[in-house]
């Protein structure tokens, strides 16, 4: 069984082909179909009011994550944008500036936060929690290629333009596919338009869960799986983090992320 990193050498893994990446265009049915699921979506676990703090994906900013913290806002939390402005990757000084707002965050409220990222935000999600195990309860990232192939997407030409970085560099890559040391949440689609699905694998431990969903990349954060999803890994004690349940009618609607690929 080869890792996902070893798919793309393989020629097993390339990134999402033109069908995939044109059903993207379905992004905006996903937020309706959000709206018209809300008496359903109020009925997901309320939390306990610890902060939040989410980081848009590339060349987007707090505006894509807007209805995605409204909801979570709807269900007790405390939520927070980055507040950085567009997101074009990780220049000089946006790691520094992304630690302080955690640290401030976390003194404001006395308690640890959990960390959600939309595409490269969950990079920037992974690797603080990395950094600052001590004021990050959880990580649950959205469609983030933190393993793979860097090139197994479709957007690595626009991040190289963003950032002025190559894609590529093993001493960059490598260390992104350790996961933190809390627990961390992988959600991901099959049928993700962007990203390579396999590159948003988490690899199996005790604190590890990876979570499909049916939805695009660009919608992946509007989608009414997702949005429950969240509330139901947020809604979790401090402390007794489970994996996600898949039982009884939530095998319908979340299949089974262990089943066989199809490449």
């Amino acid at each position: 069984m080869y890792e996902p990193h070893q798919w793309y050498e393989l020629g097993l893994l390339r990134s999402p082909g033109w069908v995939r990446l044109a059903l993207e265009m379905r992004a905006g049915w996903e937020y309706g179909a959000s709206l018209a699921a809300t008496p359903l979506l109020s009925l997901a676990p309320r939390g306990d009011g610890h902060p939040v703090l989410v980081f848009p994906g590339l060349i987007t900013g707090d505006l894509s994550t807007l209805p995605l913290r409204n909801y979570l806002s709807s269900r007790g939390y405390a939520t927070y944008p980055w507040g950085l402005g567009i997101n074009r990757g990780p220049r000089a000084g946006v790691i520094d500036a992304c630690l302080e707002r955690l640290d401030k965050l976390s003194q404001e409220h006395g308690r640890s936060l959990s960390l959600i990222g939309w595409s490269l935000g969950g990079l920037y999600a992974r690797e603080l929690a990395k950094a600052r195990p001590d004021v990050v309860r959880q990580v649950i990232t959205m469609g983030t290629p933190f393993t793979g192939h860097p090139k197994a997407t479709n957007a690595w030409r626009i991040y190289e333009w963003a950032t002025g970085h190559k894609i590529g560099a093993p001493d960059i890559h490598e260390p992104l596919r350790s996961p933190p040391p809390v627990p961390t949440t992988s959600i991901f689609s099959r049928s993700d338009g962007v990203v390579a699905w396999q590159c948003s694998l988490e690899r199996e431990s005790p604190h590890t869960d990876n979570i499909e969903v049916q939805a695009s990349h660009l919608g992946m954060g509007l989608n009414p799986l997702t949005l429950y999803a969240l509330a139901d890994r947020l809604a979790q004690a401090e402390g007794d983090w489970r994996p996600f349940d898949r039982s009884g009618l939530r095998s319908y609607l979340y299949p089974d992320p262990r089943r066989p690929a199809s490449y």
